[in-house]
């Protein structure tokens, strides 16, 4: 049998041709479809049908879209979040969603800690004034002098812990599982609530999962029980912070700035306030660059679509 393979995925449709022995070894035929950062449920609903399977991004994969995939039998995301697909109504029709766990944790995190470092030493706006023919030194701190607040200790928030151990910031974290107090003990993180974790933090970083639990979960109201003078940064997912209302934190001075890697909306768009703010570092959701982890996930996103082929 030949089975038919929609390739979505915008971080294999560059080195799909390096993969096409792999696709005819095993009776696959596909098509690379036309997409910049993700088909929408729109794009989908048209031509899901004729897919037996498809190797996606963050396409919206909704319940009407499954309803539509008739001869569907597997989706194998390209990555870990499954935020934009709806998995438990797939699997409600035999349909299992493959995933990578573990992706990006590695090149996520050192981002996380570049952007931390950014800030504390002031280096991207000392780099403008330099090229714009100022000389001005501004004050920054140290990170043993800060304090690093993590919210979701999972893989990542873990790995971002491990890297700012060593810089002696003071540590906290806040989960909604109970960490495993050995790693508690290895970096010397202080687990507590998440209104303390937000009162004494110099650095918030967002490591959380996007779920119903933390959808928006940065609002006025947390922001307002920020730090004065503290920044955030979110190389999660995006719409774990309300924009308007970090744009409020931002434009009030509540908060000192923030870099955002995701966003609510992606691509970010070009009327947002952001994009014309000093305070704030920008990435367009590129934290996850690495060519070894990019290496790793084509493979076992192929063996996942391979795995639900083969029921």
């Amino acid at each position: 049998m030949t089975w038919n393979v929609l390739i979505s995925a915008p971080y294999m449709i560059p080195v799909i041709d390096r993969f096409r022995p792999w696709f005819a070894e095993h009776g696959i035929e596909i098509t690379v479809a036309e997409v910049d950062e993700r088909l929408e449920e729109a794009d989908l609903l048209p031509i899901i049908g004729r897919y037996h399977g498809i190797v996606c991004g963050d396409d919206r994969i909704t319940a009407r879209v499954i309803d539509a995939a008739t001869n569907l039998k597997v989706i194998s995301k390209w990555g870990t979040g499954i935020d934009s697909i709806d998995s438990a109504y797939a699997a409600s029709k035999g349909i299992p969603t493959g995933r990578t766990l573990d992706a990006f944790t590695q090149p996520v995190a050192d981002t996380a800690m570049g952007y931390v470092l950014s800030f504390a030493r002031n280096i991207p706006w000392m780099d403008r004034m330099m090229k714009a023919g100022v000389w001005e030194k501004i004050p920054g701190r140290a990170l043993n002098e800060s304090t690093i607040g993590v919210v979701g200790v999972g893989c990542m928030g873990s790995a971002v812990l491990r890297r700012a151990k060593p810089f002696g910031a003071r540590l906290l974290g806040n989960d909604l599982k109970t960490v495993d107090a050995g790693f508690v003990a290895e970096v010397g993180v202080e687990m507590t609530d998440l209104d303390s974790l937000l009162a004494q933090a110099d650095f918030v970083c967002v490591c959380c999962d996007l779920n119903p639990t933390s959808h928006r979960l940065f609002n006025d109201a947390r922001f307002a029980r920020m730090k004065p003078g503290a920044v955030i940064v979110n190389t999660a997912r995006g719409p774990v912070i309300e924009e308007a209302a970090l744009v409020r934190a931002l434009q009030s001075g509540g908060i000192a700035g923030c870099a955002l890697d995701v966003f609510e909306h992606e691509p970010l768009p070009a009327t947002s306030p952001l994009r014309g703010m000093d305070n704030v570092l920008l990435a367009p959701h590129n934290s996850n660059s690495s060519p070894k982890a990019w290496e790793r996930i084509h493979h076992s996103t192929l063996k996942n679509l391979l795995d639900g082929l083969n029921g």
